[in-house]
């Protein structure tokens, strides 16, 4: 209904609206945290105009109730005329006009979500996503921006968007450029490179204890990778940002940039620096997969509803799948880094009951709500890790049927080619490709692995192209609760419950506090606590719930002590190893 009412809007225009429209964001209390915003909408004849701060931010499926930062809202005409205004809605300020005039609109807006991606101001920076700062009017939405910073002088200012007519200031087509554009602004470092005739920059926010020379080295063999995909680069320029706090964490993709969020502790390790880099991965391929290319009902945003799409698992798995493929072709990663993280993606596969209940196709429609914790786990699965697992087991199924000739790849070339934006695409048309590069109908495996939950051979598709999954030499079978917890002083607090396990079975639920087993206090944690016992043995379990001391009774399962692992068969056939390299794009490492 609201995408109408944008329709019916657009219709009402006046011939009075084809003019910039003006941002200005002056930070005069960031110590508190607070900006002054100031819009002028171009001369509209409307009776009224319909003002509104986006419900989302792009790259999150969440609601995240950004008006709720705004406060002093004023409206007034060209002459300077104060404007009568009222909301009907929570996020929607209706302005009445008496007669044709620009519009100004002024605001003050708390910015302190950093680690939500969306808007954060202190004494050192400003982050600018345009979905916390600014409001836009769908009367306007296509008219080109320009936004002006008031920030201090020793502030440089940086985005994906090219600059206006200051240092501080910057312009872009429309407002869905300014929304997916956003601005780092503050006391931080710059980097400019140049790759295949294309400009970057890495712009860092906070010390840490990074290797700028590292990164800078691994990004330029990154930003190369585009082309092991796709058959162009979608932009001229491009901004990696990124964030070295002592708390948020994350990362999301726009339409010429990212922002990366690390610890600033966590990036010198291998593991920690091969998180990062792998971030960065991610977010470059979604420049192609969402921003360049995305599913129907996400074309176009509607920023101030839900945006509902069944193919979710497809931008964002997909992107995790393909992120680890783009690191071992550049040769930033190994073999073995390679599978350490698909072993990580696949154990925590497994060990999520979720799995059996909820498809990919259902949880990606049900991100909006989907929630985390004990239930979730044990009902829901999860677009990035379950999405990656599909796609990879699609791209085998593709490799091996083809003898290496088509692959998953292929997939994602061909929506780019076929349904770059403004067009936008469906399950249907996804099928249609398949068939069209494989000759194969997939409907079938569509249905079985897409729209109902996904039971994968995952042995079986491993075989293929030479890789197994196994436990490491010197694991042993040790005692189980099905469950995992964490140290509560001198309980151990259940945060989770497998469904149907040992521990729900005997009506253990997340929240209980274990007191002792067999009268046994508990130990620091889990493992050396059950390491007092024998699987198959029946323990009485004392614990806390609702500030009562309670009993059960509990046989205890059997788990190894360690999670299997993915790794390269010593002696590969020549398929598996020609398969192994179409996959992968380098050599089986045992390969003759």
């Amino acid at each position: 209904m609201k995408k109408n009412l944008s329709l019916i809007s657009l219709a009402l225009l006046s011939q009075f609206s084809f003019a910039d429209v003006e941002y200005k964001l002056s930070i005069t209390q960031p110590q508190h945290h607070l900006g002054n915003v100031e819009i002028t909408f171009p001369k509209s004849a409307q009776s009224y105009v319909d003002i509104q701060l986006p419900d989302w931010r792009t790259g999150r499926y969440e609601i995240l109730d950004m008006a709720n930062g705004i406060r002093f809202f004023a409206a007034s005409s060209e002459s300077g005329k104060q404007l009568k205004w009222q909301k009907t809605d929570k996020n929607t300020w209706r302005v009445h006009l008496n007669e044709p005039t620009e519009l100004s609109i002024s605001y003050q807006v708390y910015a302190n979500e950093l680690a939500l991606r969306s808007r954060h101001i202190d004494d050192s920076h400003a982050f600018i996503d345009a979905s916390g700062f600014f409001m836009f009017s769908d009367s306007f939405r296509q008219e080109p921006v320009t936004v002006s910073l008031d920030v201090p002088d020793n502030w440089r200012s940086v985005s994906g968007m090219d600059f206006a007519n200051s240092k501080h200031s910057f312009k872009a087509a429309n407002y869905d450029v300014l929304l997916d554009s956003p601005i780092e602004t503050g006391i931080n470092e710059l980097h400019k490179f140049t790759v295949d005739g294309r400009d970057y920059e890495l712009v860092i926010w906070g010390e840490g204890n990074y290797d700028v020379d590292l990164m800078l080295r691994d990004l330029k063999k990154l930003v190369k990778t585009g082309s092991l995909i796709w058959h162009d680069y979608p932009y001229d320029r491009y901004v990696f940002m990124v964030h070295a706090t002592s708390g948020a964490r994350g990362a999301t993709e726009h339409l010429n940039s990212t922002i990366i969020q690390r610890h600033r502790d966590k990036f010198a390790s291998r593991d920690d620096y091969i998180g990062f880099i792998s971030t960065a991965a991610h977010e470059f391929i979604h420049t192609w997969n969402v921003k360049n290319y995305r599913p129907d009902g996400l074309v176009p945003y509607d920023y101030v509803d839900i945006n509902y799409s069944d193919l979710l698992w497809l931008v964002e798995g997909s992107t995790s799948y393909l992120e680890d493929y783009l690191l071992l072709s550049a040769g930033i990663t190994t073999n073995k880094e390679f599978y350490k993280s698909l072993t990580r993606t696949l154990n925590r596969h497994l060990q999520t009951p979720g799995r059996e209940v909820q498809s990919v196709a259902d949880t990606s429609f049900d991100k909006w709500i989907n929630q985390g914790g004990d239930h979730g786990k044990n009902y829901s699965t999860n677009i990035y890790s379950e999405g990656a697992l599909v796609s990879m087991a699609l791209d085998i199924d593709l490799i091996d049927i083809s003898e290496g000739k088509v692959s998953y790849r292929d997939v994602h070339s061909e929506l780019y080619k076929q349904h770059k934006l403004p067009n936008s695409f469906n399950s249907a048309d996804v099928k249609r490709i398949l068939k069209q590069i494989s000759g194969n109908d997939y409907s079938k495996w569509w249905q079985t692995y897409v729209d109902n939950p996904a039971i994968i051979d995952f042995d079986g598709l491993f075989e293929k192209v030479g890789l197994e999954h196994v436990y490491p030499s010197g694991t042993v079978k040790v005692a189980s609760i099905d469950g995992s917890t964490q140290n509560a002083g001198q309980l151990l607090e259940l945060t989770h419950v497998a469904r149907g396990g040992n521990a729900w079975q005997a009506g253990l639920t997340a929240g209980d506090k274990i007191v002792a087993l067999n009268k046994h206090h508990v130990r620091k944690d889990l493992p050396s606590t059950l390491a007092l016992f024998n699987p198959g043995e029946i323990v009485e379990v004392n614990f806390i719930r609702r500030h009562k001391l309670m009993t059960v009774q509990l046989q205890l399962g059997e788990k190894a002590n360690r999670s299997k692992v993915i790794r390269a068969i010593s002696s590969p056939s020549s398929r598996q190893a020609n398969l192994y390299k179409a996959w992968l794009g380098v050599e089986h490492p045992n390969s003759q």
